[in-house]
């Protein structure tokens, strides 16, 4: 009888337990903010930090294992299904908030208008109005709405062009790494990482520009929360991506890849690929349509 193959176990990580208490540390820190308790913001901060600390642990020790040779092709194996599943995960995210944005526009603000049922719209509001930007909220008295909504054809196409343009550094830097052409790899992860910060920087541009120009702020009705949970959740996404690309670039520099072995890079990749796509729904969706 033939001799049985052995594998590399990784042993039991904490660092999911650690991830776990982070998010959790941030959405009850994001709460709290929202509520105007004095303490959001840095119970928020602290759980961005515990997130940052797991990130910075167990990418160093997945890369300690694999730099030791002790991952092999069933282990490799593993990583490709863990990452396919963590984007069908976030497929799922997301899937979550555009149905609550389609919910919104197509469902709930029509029926207030009274489109299905005329004596709801006279019963409740019966000045509201439906339409889509919701600007003026059923009780604009409490939820006081927008003075404009955010335009497609300014920063977001800008942002557009950016994302897109940054898909296409890192399929470069993809085929630079399997033809093995060092220059070309660390030149193009570069200008990858510097449109990712650029993106983040007029995000956060229009950020400011809708609290102080436009009124459009959380407190602003749907439309308003909304528009700040699709773009900010794509936006802390966008943060991770660049972080991750980061840590591939210095190992890059280091030569941790071959063109045969680059699992973590081609990981990268695709996480990157499917926030270009989410922001493409987002820039039709939430800016556009």
């Amino acid at each position: 009888m033939g001799a049985h193959g052995t594998y590399y176990i990784p042993q039991p990580s904490h660092w999911p337990l650690v991830g776990s208490t982070g998010l959790t540390t941030m959405l009850v820190g994001a709460a709290s903010w929202l509520h105007h308790d004095w303490y959001g913001p840095y119970i928020f901060v602290a759980g961005l930090f515990i997130i940052l600390a797991m990130m910075t642990g167990w990418f160093g020790q997945v890369i300690y294992e694999n730099q030791k040779g002790l991952y092999d092709l069933q282990v490799d194996k593993s990583f490709r299904w863990g990452m396919c599943w963590f984007i069908f995960s976030e497929v799922c995210f997301f899937g979550a908030f555009f149905g609550a944005l389609f919910f919104c526009r197509f469902w709930s603000i029509p029926i207030l208008g009274g489109e299905m049922h005329p004596m709801t719209h006279f019963t409740l509001w019966s000045d509201f109005k439906a339409n889509w930007p919701l600007l003026v909220n059923p009780n604009n008295q409490v939820f006081m709405g927008a003075d404009k909504a955010m335009g497609a054809w300014g920063l977001a196409a800008i942002n557009t062009l950016i994302l897109l343009t940054s898909g296409v550094t890192i399929t470069w830097a993809h085929w630079a790494l399997k033809y093995f052409k060092r220059p070309q790899l660390l030149v193009a992860m570069a200008l990858t990482i510097a449109l990712g910060v650029l993106f983040l920087s007029l995000q956060a541009y229009e950020y400011h520009e809708a609290y102080t120009e436009y009124q459009l702020t959380l407190d602003a009705g749907i439309y308003g929360t909304t528009f700040f949970m699709l773009t900010g959740f794509h936006g802390l996404h966008v943060t991770i991506g660049t972080i991750m690309l980061m840590v591939i670039l210095w190992r890059c520099y280091k030569g941790h890849f071959t063109p045969q072995r680059h699992f973590a890079f081609e990981a990268v990749a695709w996480y990157w690929h499917f926030v270009d796509v989410v922001w493409l729904f987002l820039f039709v969706f939430v800016y556009w349509l």
